[in-house]
């Protein structure tokens, strides 16, 4: 069975040009998390997907996968 996608986090951090380990910096958090974030095998808290949108200067629901995109 396929994994499921939930969010797109890599998919926003390559089309800005962007790493997922700038990112942790930006965060100040620890980049093994955000590494399993952008590989869909651990999800953000609500609050910080808010974050990486603020710091990612985009819509939380772009990092969203949509229902119908799964």
């Amino acid at each position: 069975m396929k994994k499921p996608v939930y969010n797109r986090i890599k998919a926003v951090l390559a089309e800005q040009g962007k790493t997922n380990n700038w990112l942790a910096d930006q965060l100040e958090m620890n980049r093994t998390t955000v590494s399993k974030w952008c590989r869909n095998q651990m999800q953000p808290r609500i609050e910080t997907l808010f974050q990486i949108a603020d710091v990612l200067e985009v819509d939380a629901r772009t990092l969203l996968v949509s229902k119908t995109d799964r």
